[in-house]
């Protein structure tokens, strides 16, 4: 674990209490102050644009803005409290591994350490599909699914997160499997469809054969999708045939803010 290690007082002052959420995007940075006991947030979010180049100073500029101000609200969690962030990349012990939607200076970058020391007090960084997945199985559409949920989030690309009962695997890249030769994504994630201009019905095609094949090699209980075109679900779910369940994501928009913020908790043994 990075970061300032938390005294036993520390932990007792921090329990159960609010914590910070950051979720780092291509266009924007957003914050809020996360309850972990509804995985709701308290008070409003607060977005800045992301700076543009996204380095990652600029980045930890932005998120020490987003930090400072939050923390002066009334809601705000005890002083030195741990940060959890998101980041849209792959993370392993800290470092980031990929970097295909912000500045390339971050590859190899280890955002833990440099977060701690610009912020001054415990951070952990998660990937921000495993952030969305982690929100879903404990507070939203995967509460209480015992086996695999798999989070897909159909976007720009196709971002994934695989949960076993209740636990993260993280750096789950699903998106990125190779189905009739092509990068999955690249087919049928929400941009492919606009890119191609196919309907509905024409899309689902290419969502079945992607789900299909997720499905063959995980059998999971249960498929949560997310990302902007999950609003309209009632567009392609009825074209779909799966065994596996399928809903939409209930967290929307908040789902990387909550799971950061439960993912600095778990790190820290502040939520069970």
């Amino acid at each position: 674990m990075n970061g300032n290690a938390l005294t036993k007082k520390d932990e007792k002052i921090h329990k159960n209490g609010p914590l910070i959420g950051i979720d780092v995007g291509g266009t924007g940075i957003k914050g809020g102050i996360v309850d972990l006991k509804k995985g709701k947030l308290l008070g409003d979010r607060l977005r800045i644009p992301t700076p543009q180049p996204a380095t990652p100073e600029a980045v930890a500029e932005v998120i020490a803005q987003i930090v400072e101000e939050l923390s002066a609200r009334e809601d705000a969690p005890a002083k030195g409290s741990p940060v959890g962030v998101t980041f849209p990349g792959i993370i392993q012990h800290g470092v980031v591994r990929s970097a295909a939607n912000v500045d390339k200076s971050w590859l190899d970058t280890d955002i833990d350490s440099l977060l701690t020391k610009r912020l001054d007090r415990p951070v952990e960084v998660i990937n921000d599909a495993d952030a969305a997945g982690l929100a879903e199985a404990r507070y939203g559409a995967g509460e209480g699914v015992d086996g695999t949920v798999l989070v897909i989030t159909l976007g720009t690309g196709i971002g994934s997160a695989f949960i076993f009962n209740g636990h993260l695997v993280p750096n789950a890249e699903l998106g990125h499997l190779e189905v009739d030769g092509h990068d999955a994504e690249t087919k049928a994630s929400a941009v492919a469809r606009e890119r191609d201009g196919l309907s509905w019905e024409e899309y689902s095609v290419l969502l079945q054969r992607y789900l299909s094949h997720v499905e063959f090699l995980f059998s999971p209980e249960l498929f949560i999708i997310g990302g902007g075109i999950s609003k309209r679900s009632d567009e392609y779910f009825p074209h779909l045939d799966l065994r596996t369940r399928i809903v939409t994501a209930e967290l929307k928009n908040d789902a990387g803010i909550v799971g950061a913020a439960l993912d600095v908790a778990l790190h820290h043994k502040l939520a069970k």
